[in-house]
């Protein structure tokens, strides 16, 4: 592949690939559940991918079912700009990843609806990362805007998502298994679209409908660990009894079950096959890699120059989620600043091109519809950086890694893609003369 363009167009397709395959077009229709003879279909949803869910399966139960308005409820939330076009069923936008009031009312809502389900009826539970942001009911005596306050804290810590998702769970009243809770008749079926670290059900939008085994001490631990000066209510609400999260075993799953419709490594493996149709050899390092951005970043560029000495001409495909320790006051997220670490680790070496990318289409940001996705490093990143003065070094420090590669002109902007199966990282490794 002798040019620049190749390499982003090459970098762009695995990229779509791995977001394609995890489309609830491609992914949800199959494990939808069939109705009972004269038993509802309760439909709710929560998440980034909330909107492309509920409107698949709202026309999957209208058409191909036939269910009229009396058979077929419900609603979503999703992040604010990720609405879908759903039929009569609503779809409420919220805050993400902080918070916010229209996240409390349409879960307040999520849970009486579930609390009013008869015998014969299905509840539908419709999960994509965001979740947690999007069901938002705080425990008894935490504010909205100290759950708020708890969040940005944890978002700056550089505490991973598991560690932030024990926290949220145990001062709500829906994460942990507590929605399940509230399902006194019928039957509930949950289908997730996976973006977390090793697939763990209890993680993926903090596990409303599942068994938790983290405890309030491990929601305390991790506020101590990274230091968070947490707002007095949430304090008492971490050593109040009442506040811990449903446990295995515990009856009320008995009428519940869980399925996962979309994983983070079919992606990897959708966009391994692009790789491989280009003529590379596709290197999976794994779907689950966490760690400081650009300290994985820095490890993968060795791994990318030690491969093109040995003459490898290799795409190296990587997920999970990573990590930022904010200490400048720059604009980014976690993809991004992985993109400029890596431009750093490899100071310009030719022949080898990569993307990071969030594959909910939003890699930090500030809630735009022009918030980037991620970020290209091409072997010319550093040449044009030097030529116009800017010193990667100074602006991974500041953590603005938007700020560069807006100047590069290297931001992947796609826009909302309604599903997440996390991270995408793609290294591709040539001959160093092909470039």
């Amino acid at each position: 592949m002798s040019d620049e363009q190749s390499l982003r167009t090459l970098l762009r397709s695995m990229f779509d690939a791995a977001v394609s395959v995890a489309q609830p077009e491609h992914c949800l229709i199959p494990h939808l559940p069939k109705p009972e003879a004269d038993g509802r279909i309760v439909l709710l949803a929560a998440g980034k991918g909330a909107g492309a869910m509920l409107e698949v399966a709202e026309k999957y139960y209208r058409e191909e079912m036939g269910l009229g308005a009396d058979r077929l409820l419900g609603f979503g939330v999703t992040r604010h700009g990720y609405s879908r076009p759903t039929g009569t069923l609503e779809l409420v936008e919220a805050g993400h990843p902080v918070p916010d009031q229209a996240g409390v009312d349409a879960t307040l809502r999520t849970l009486e609806v579930v609390e009013q389900a008869r015998s014969n009826d299905h509840v539908v539970v419709l999960l994509t990362g965001g979740g947690s942001a999007n069901w938002i009911a705080p425990a008894d005596g935490v504010s909205l805007q100290d759950k708020q306050s708890v969040t940005k804290a944890l978002l700056k810590s550089g505490a991973t998502i598991q560690d932030i998702n024990i926290v949220r769970k145990h001062i709500s009243k829906i994460k942990g298994g507590r929605l399940a809770g509230r399902l006194t008749s019928g039957w509930m079926t949950t289908l997730a679209i996976s973006d977390v670290p090793n697939d763990d059900p209890a993680a993926i939008a903090s596990g409303p409908t599942v068994p938790d085994p983290s405890t309030l001490q491990d929601a305390l631990d991790i506020c101590a660990r990274f230091d968070l000066d947490l707002p007095v209510s949430v304090k008492q609400a971490l050593q109040d009894p009442s506040n811990e999260s449903v446990k295995p075993g515990d009856p009320v799953f008995d009428r519940t079950s869980y399925k996962i419709v979309a994983l983070p490594q079919a992606s990897l493996e959708a966009a391994a096959d692009v790789a491989r149709s280009a003529g590379y050899e596709p290197v999976i390092l794994g779907d689950s890699l966490e760690g400081e951005a650009r300290e994985v970043a820095a490890a993968h560029a060795k791994m990318a120059l030690d491969m093109q000495r040995d003459g490898r001409k290799v795409v190296l495909l990587s997920g999970g989620e990573l990590t930022v320790t904010i200490a400048g006051d720059g604009d980014g997220g976690p993809n991004q600043e992985y993109a400029l670490g890596l431009a750093v680790a490899l100071g310009g070496a030719k022949g080898i091109a990569a993307l990071g990318a969030d594959t909910d289409g939003t890699d930090g940001g500030k809630g735009l519809d022009s918030d980037p996705a991620g970020a290209f490093v091409l072997p010319s990143t550093t040449p044009r950086s030097d030529e116009i003065g800017l010193d990667a070094a100074s602006f991974l420090m500041r953590n603005d890694s938007s700020g560069f590669f807006n100047k590069l002109g290297d931001l992947l902007r796609c826009g909302p893609t309604y599903t997440n199966v996390n991270d995408f990282r793609a290294i591709v490794v040539d001959n160093p003369n092909a470039s």
